[in-house]
């Protein structure tokens, strides 16, 4: 589909005007925002406990930092779409979206965007400046750094994208410990190295569509085998992290390192599939089980 033709296509749904529930949900990519609030309330949770901050007294900042978080996630997912709607009709995964579909116009769409954005740094300013401040450059890294620019231009997209990925957890701690605690850099290093190797497997999943839609993914540029090994490096990376949290416990040491070792493993394994995309959905899924084990861990560890 050309340029000209997404153009056409999505001005002849401009006249929709009721944007419903399950629409506004998609457009702010609610899946997104839920698995980034679990690592900004894990970042919270462990400053919190560092710190010997009583959780009660401290309701009033968990709320707004959790809100606020959410509603600048959204509104950087809505500009997201924004930008994203000529190459989104090109992929069988986005072209269901609001802003593909007609249901949501361009303008309600920014303005979505904008009006999210701002109450949810709001709030985060509320909490204090470093936290907002945090949010805004999370915001920024997704939209200017990643969607606008890397996303586009560059193969090294999924690295720059990273950052704005690994930001939820510093937004967490900067609520309670604006110092922001090493531990809460290692956090933000942890989540930092554990998307290329997901995302790398789920663009190899989806490789023909980023072709179609110009996106100079990895596999699409330097092919299947120069990804795998990629893969590999990026979690092999994840190795020496848990010995510099000691502050969870050694009972989290453990099963991060353990976490690690299976899916190093796994990852070496990839001569042994005849389809890479089996494997590659198989890294996928792990690379999904393994965030949320580890950060659930994270906050179990350090109540017992």
């Amino acid at each position: 589909m050309s340029n000209s033709r997404i153009a056409s296509h999505t001005s002849e749904n401009n006249g929709s005007t009721i944007l419903t529930m399950k629409d506004f949900l998609a457009l702010i990519k609610v899946g997104i925002i839920n698995s980034n609030l679990i690592t900004t309330f894990t970042g919270l949770w462990l400053a919190i406990t560092l710190t010997q901050t009583s959780f009660l007294s401290s309701l009033d900042v968990v709320f707004l930092t959790l809100v606020g978080s959410a509603l600048v996630i959204g509104g950087a997912a809505s500009l997201n779409n924004y930008i994203d709607r000529d190459i989104d009709p090109l992929m069988e995964r986005t072209k269901e979206r609001p802003t593909v579909t007609g249901k949501a116009s361009p303008g309600k769409v920014l303005t979505i965007g904008i009006v999210l954005t701002v109450l949810g740094a709001s709030m985060l300013f509320a909490v204090n400046i470093t936290t907002g401040l945090i949010g805004l450059f999370g915001s920024f890294a997704y939209v200017g750094l990643y969607t606008l620019w890397s996303k586009r231009y560059t193969v090294h997209n999924t690295v720059v994208g990273s950052i704005s990925g690994a930001v939820p957890p510093l937004i967490g701690w900067a609520a309670i410990d604006p110092g922001l605690h090493p531990l809460a850099w290692m956090l933000f290093l942890l989540m930092f190295v554990w998307q290329p190797p997901h995302f790398y497997a789920l663009a190899m999943r989806r490789v023909e569509e980023y072709r179609a839609a110009g996106v100079p993914m990895l596999p699409v540029v330097k092919g299947f085998h120069v990804t795998k090994i990629h893969i590999i490096v990026w979690v092999a990376l994840l190795l020496p992290l848990p010995f510099f949290m000691g502050e969870i416990g050694i009972g989290f040491q453990i099963l991060a390192t353990l976490l690690n070792i299976g899916w190093l493993v796994l990852g070496l394994s990839y001569k042994r599939f005849k389809e890479d995309v089996k494997w590659a959905t198989l890294m996928f899924v792990y690379s999904l089980n393994y965030l949320t084990i580890l950060f659930v861990s994270m906050v179990i560890f350090t109540m017992i």
